[in-house]
């Protein structure tokens, strides 16, 4: 049911085993630090239709099941399906409840039947999938006519500082690639699926040193997993330069991370 096969990925996002695995280890630290990840989600769903009642949803890239559980209030008489590609994760979810069922399982390659949801929500998730076409794919095929896809994802700008700062220090790739908001427009509108909104809105978050925001970045399990990502333990001198390189961005509430992030409401034509 769950594909973490190996994969050539376009611009030099993660593989999957490496997604799932440093997701797995976060699980039980990830709900602490989980500001912009529960701002987000809140958003996305009250981009849903006001009078939209599903009876079937999924929710893609669950994590800890936050928002399973959010889903579940919401819609009280429906039933939730919890996906998630990191085992890690759906252990930690399944106790806390929220849906239905808890499924290991790939966006990519969804282990469901045709025309089986309402709702497909997903919260800063996609952005891990190297092949996006193919989450469309599937998000077209598992939804009923009628049926919603609701997804947030992140693109290109996002931690711009941190990739700035360590870009004067050593020019190695430290901060993880995403694709482009024209990417993500060119192929929702190819998709089959009806594009009802599709927005790019920036989240800044403050820290008050460059060691909160690199700590919470671990703690969440999105941290640096790219390919080419420099190995071993970066060295005190290095650490010292992205220090000083980042105090250039700081500001009266601290030092500013942005997040680009990417909200998505599509429709299944009936």
């Amino acid at each position: 049911m769950t594909d973490l096969s190996l994969r050539n990925l376009p611009g030099g996002l993660p593989d999957k085993r490496q997604v799932a695995a440093s997701f797995s280890r976060a699980a039980a630290s990830y709900d602490s630090v989980a500001e912009l990840q529960r701002d987000v989600g809140s958003q996305l769903l009250h981009r849903l239709p006001t009078d939209f009642a599903p009876q079937r949803w999924l929710d893609l890239g669950c994590g800890t099941g936050y928002f399973s559980r959010a889903l579940n209030q919401c819609f009280p008489a429906s039933h939730g399906v919890a996906l998630d590609i990191a085992e890690g994760m759906l252990n930690h979810a399944r106790p806390l409840g929220g849906a239905t069922h808890f499924i290991a399982g790939d966006a990519e390659r969804l282990p469901l039947q045709d025309a089986t949801c309402d709702l497909i929500f997903s919260s800063l998730a996609v952005q891990w999938c190297a092949d996006f076409a193919s989450v469309l794919r599937e998000a077209h095929r598992v939804l009923k006519p009628g049926g919603i896809f609701a997804f947030a994802s992140l693109c290109v700008g996002t931690l711009v500082e941190l990739r700035d700062s360590w870009r004067q220090v050593d020019g190695l790739v430290h901060v993880n690639r995403f694709r482009e908001f024209a990417k993500y427009e060119q192929l929702c509108a190819a998709s089959g699926l009806q594009v009802v909104s599709l927005q790019n809105r920036a989240h800044v978050l403050h820290y008050p040193d460059v060691r909160s925001l690199t700590h919470e970045l671990k703690a969440l399990g999105a941290h640096n997993i790219n390919p080419g990502r420099p190995g071993g333990l970066t060295g005190r001198a290095r650490i010292l330069g992205l220090v000083e390189a980042y105090e250039q961005f700081r500001q009266a509430r601290g030092l500013p991370a942005t997040y680009q992030v990417v909200y998505a409401v599509m429709e299944k034509p009936l």
